[in-house]
């Protein structure tokens, strides 16, 4: 290969280099140019181009996905007829380099989301008890956010019961570079669980500091980029996990998921009183499960009873002295459960069914985008200070 910056062809270095730039890296969602990626460009004989371009580490899972990438927007320059691309490895000095610069100079082990001034909105999705489905709601909300054209990310909090990347497709797993883990993702969505870390079905017996420090890590040794919304799905109830999120992320807001039943709204009415204690925003409460239309007549049969949803959310409006909003009721539908199943989340893959319709009119209030909106203005504080 010629090393001139111009061949016969017309081809030019710094037109392939500018082509280079439009290559985002899949898992940092940022050019290769400006990522210290690319490696060298050669120019040979009749439009033919080499690049040579840095992977973060060996073995790294997106290989294909660069390749084709580069490959693409090189073949696209006028002049170009082939384009062969080889890859090496980043120096651990290249790797620190880059997490330098991923981090803006903002020094290890900091959480952007606690930052004054952050922009991204970050909701704590909880329960009182456990199979209420709050994980379905929280993977659907953040895949219809996404689709909606916001920059999402989910975090599996729910450590002991971690579902969330099966319910999302994610096949995926992270990678490390230097102290930085990158997040795969699916449907448009960034997700980090315990379950990408543990081999095949197996539990994960820890006690609370534990949790504590596997929290801390997603938030700070995760790159997330510029996010939109955060969602945190919690474990039911009002343990470890959710102090934690109180003390790592005290901006986060609560987002209350409980069934119409009375049983279930009395738990999660304790679950959300948490805010007393802990200073934090209640955004509103999700019932789920609130009716299943008849197959045949399509008259709503409340299956788990009524009211479950507005009983708890009077309660903390009460509480807290803030009117705390039922932020929609998401009906029984068959497809909710199988797409988190399979991986495809309900507002995707039937949105105009009844849940899918549902979930997404939630999705537009929280992401602010429903009618046009802007935000989403609540203004909900509880009124107990210390």
């Amino acid at each position: 290969m010629a090393n001139e910056t111009e061949v016969a062809s017309g081809v030019t270095e710094e037109s392939v280099r500018e082509a280079l730039s439009t290559v985002q890296d899949p898992e940092i969602n940022r050019p290769i140019t400006e990522l210290g990626m690319v490696k060298s460009v050669e120019l040979g004989d009749g439009g033919a181009v080499r690049v040579a371009v840095y992977l973060t580490v060996s073995g790294c899972p997106m290989r294909e996905t660069i390749t084709e990438r580069v490959r693409t927007a090189v073949g696209r320059v006028p002049g170009v007829s082939g384009v062969e691309v080889e890859l090496d490895v980043m120096s651990e000095e290249q790797r620190r380099e880059l997490s330098q610069l991923l981090r803006g100079g903002a020094p290890e082990r900091e959480i952007p989301f606690a930052k004054p001034g952050t922009l991204t909105r970050v909701y704590a999705v909880a329960s009182g008890k456990g199979g209420v489905g709050k994980s379905s709601v929280t993977v659907n909300l953040a895949a219809a956010m996404a689709a909606d054209g916001l920059k999402v990310a989910v975090v599996d909090a729910d450590i002991y019961g971690h579902s969330v990347p099966r319910m999302l497709g994610v096949e995926g797993r992270p990678t490390q570079v230097q102290d930085m883990i990158m997040p795969p993702s699916a449907n448009g969505v960034k997700v980090i669980s315990i379950g990408m870390f543990t081999p095949g079905n197996a539990p994960v017996v820890w006690r609370g500091p534990m949790l504590h420090r596997a929290l801390q890590q997603f938030l700070a040794d995760v790159y997330w980029g510029d996010l939109d919304v955060l969602l945190l799905d919690l474990p039911p109830g009002t343990g470890d996990i959710a102090i934690s999120v109180a003390q790592l992320v005290p901006n986060a807001e609560i987002l209350l998921v409980t069934t119409p039943q009375q049983a279930a709204a009395e738990v999660a009415e304790r679950a959300g009183t948490i805010a007393l204690q802990t200073h934090q925003k209640i955004v509103g409460v999700i019932e789920n499960m609130s009716g299943m239309p008849c197959p045949h007549c399509g008259e709503m049969v409340d299956v788990f009873g009524t009211g479950g949803g507005q009983t708890v959310a009077d309660a903390l409006t009460r509480a807290t002295g803030a009117t705390v909003p039922v932020l929609g009721h998401i009906p029984i539908d068959v497809r909710l459960r199988e797409g988190g199943d399979d991986g495809r989340p309900v507002v995707l893959a039937a949105p105009d069914s009844p849940a899918g319709a549902a979930l997404r009119a939630v999705a537009g209030k929280l992401g602010g985008r429903q009618r046009g909106l802007s935000g989403l203005s609540l203004g909900l504080t509880p009124k107990n200070k210390f």
